[in-house]
């Protein structure tokens, strides 16, 4: 208990707020000592899995590390999904697992796996603890990996999971031993006043000068120039972007997770409908420089397009991955964004001019009107009196019911698709994530629920049929929430991506529908009644407005039939 306090002691004075604990008997002295420590809240989930994605929508929502904690054995194993998601969305996690220790691994002793590096290469560094006396190396050593779990996961230099295995030896309940602490060193029993024993500053930089007269150069010489906004959660970018695309005259291809298609700033720039636009390949739109902020945005048809067009491409990625689908980038910038376009903006040696006229912006802005007009029109006017509706009309109508602050929580497979495709450029001050590095659908409910937990903002969690049931235990998160989140369930009765995928035409249609589109059968209204949640099913969609703001200050499950 004297070794895990310490550790606990560190991570709070670290800035930690938040540790996610599924209980067993092996972690007691680790559950215990977070759960004493005034500056940690703690949150109980029954279900691994379920509460390794509510850190991850914790601490991807509030960009602070959040702890998970686990006994030993394959609870540990549980945690693997939301790590390699961790991992490729560059999220600041750190597990803790208890495990046996040595003497008890590999004799048939109970709830014992291979714990040691379990997570392979998903995480950014792995320890095994070891055993210790409370002595006071031993609580120096305890104090030191909390401060270097902390620096490692919140990004030294990219965000991310880190691992730390406890062999913990019996007596694991905290029983009160005569001299058990020997420690002596007031560092080692205290630590270190006002503060963790060790900071890691991380230094917030641009890009050095060369770099910069590079990129504006390259902009300078360039005659069409796109700028590509994907996932990143950032919004301090959207003032000095804007107000690059304008200089430009370059158009911004924004993904809803940009944080640039919605918000407060000049979005005269925004381009919604290049999923469409790009499919048409109409030459006279090919750029000659693409400058991407954040992620390759989904879709599939602009990535194809761009490696045909095979333009210059500069990538600005703070976070020290290799986002670079296409891999033809010219450059790499390593850099805080909004850093880096304050630093354009500001060259003194070489002004950022627009090309020479604007015809590449008008042709582009010219497809942006007609493509919308298009995908709009194809809306049901009458909001679902014929039939289910269009996934896209909600994805819309949900965008224009939030209001600013609000948190929208987005599936993969269609609904991450179908938003990209359909939202619409507002003034919303509305802040979009997704667990789009791994892609899956797992886990999607409690990253939502963590979210609100972690920011105390109102969240939508939209997500499709087969997702809803793939976490439905996650359900039980929503207990002692005092944060309102809808979670809106998009039910096209099953896997709908499938139906755009080469699989469709090449088996037969029982094949089809049993080995791919996977229709569940199973009620979503029974599911929110089993965890006393609040449902309602909206049909139309001012059904849909009118279930949304009916549960204004709880958890609820709405239910939207929809095409496709």
């Amino acid at each position: 208990m004297a070794l895990c306090t310490a550790f606990a002691e560190e991570l709070d004075r670290s800035g930690v707020r938040l540790a996610v604990i599924s209980p067993g008997s092996r972690s007691t002295p680790l559950a215990l000592a977070f759960f004493r420590q005034d500056g940690i809240e703690t949150e109980i989930g029954l279900d691994e899995r379920s509460a390794s994605f509510y850190a991850l929508g914790a601490a991807q929502a509030s960009g602070t590390p959040v702890v998970l904690v686990c006994t030993s054995g394959t609870a540990a194993a549980n945690f693997h999904p939301a790590v390699a998601e961790a991992d490729l969305s560059s999220v600041p996690l750190i597990v803790l697992t208890a495990d046996r220790p040595p003497e008890l691994r590999d004799i048939g002793a109970g709830q014992t796996i291979d714990q040691i590096k379990l997570y392979g290469g998903s995480v950014r560094w792995f320890a095994e603890v070891g055993n210790h006396a409370a002595d006071d190396a031993g609580l120096l050593h305890f104090r030191s990996l909390a401060c270097r779990a902390h620096a490692t996961a919140n990004g030294d230099p990219r965000p991310g999971p880190v691992h730390l295995n406890f062999p913990l030896r019996d007596p694991l309940a905290p029983v009160p031993e005569d001299e058990a602490v020997t420690a002596t060193r007031r560092l080692a029993l205290e630590g270190r006043p006002g503060g963790p024993l060790t900071t890691v500053e991380k230094a917030s930089c641009g890009a050095d000068r060369s770099t910069v007269n590079r990129l504006v150069s390259m902009v300078q010489k360039a005659e069409r120039i796109l700028i590509l906004a994907g996932r990143q959660t950032d919004p301090s970018i959207r003032e000095p972007l804007a107000r690059l695309a304008n200089a430009c005259r370059a158009p911004v291809l924004a993904e809803p997770t940009s944080q640039f298609r919605l918000g407060p700033h000049d979005r005269g720039a925004v381009v919604t409908a290049y999923e469409r636009i790009a499919r048409r390949r109409e030459k006279g739109l090919a750029p000659d420089l693409i400058i991407r902020l954040g992620e390759f945005p989904t879709s599939k048809q602009l990535r194809l397009w761009t490696a045909e067009t095979d333009p210059a491409e500069i990538v600005v990625d703070p976070g020290y991955g290799w986002y670079e689908p296409v891999r033809t980038a010219d450059l790499i910038v390593r850099c805080d964004p909004s850093t880096l376009l304050h630093q354009i903006e500001n060259t003194a040696e070489q002004r950022v001019g627009g090309p020479a006229g604007s015809g590449f912006w008008n042709k582009w802005m010219e497809a942006e009107r007609k493509e919308r007009a298009e995908i709009e029109a194809a809306w049901d006017p009458a909001g679902g009196s014929e039939g289910p509706l269009e996934a896209g009309a909600v994805h819309a109508r949900l965008a224009e019911l939030q209001t600013d602050g609000n948190l929208v929580y987005t599936a993969s497979s269609m609904a991450i698709r179908d938003q990209e495709e359909s939202l619409p450029a507002l003034d919303r001050d509305v802040f979009f994530l997704a667990n789009r590095g791994a892609n899956g659908i797992d886990g999607l409910i409690a990253s939502g629920i963590g979210a609100a937990k972690a920011t105390g903002r109102p969240v939508t969690v939209i997500t499709g049929d087969l997702g809803f049931f793939h976490d439905v235990g996650s359900l039980a998160l929503a207990r002692g929430l005092e944060v309102p989140v809808r979670i809106v369930v998009l039910n096209n009765d099953g896997g709908g991506i499938f139906e755009r995928l080469p699989q469709k035409q090449a088996m037969t249609g029982g094949e089809f529908e049993q080995l791919m589109r996977t229709p569940s059968g199973l009620s979503v209204e029974d599911a929110a009644r089993l965890y006393g949640l609040p449902f309602h099913l909206a049909p139309r969609l001012d059904a849909l407005e009118a279930a949304f703001t009916a549960d204004a200050e709880s958890v609820s499950v709405i239910e939207v039939p929809v095409t496709g």
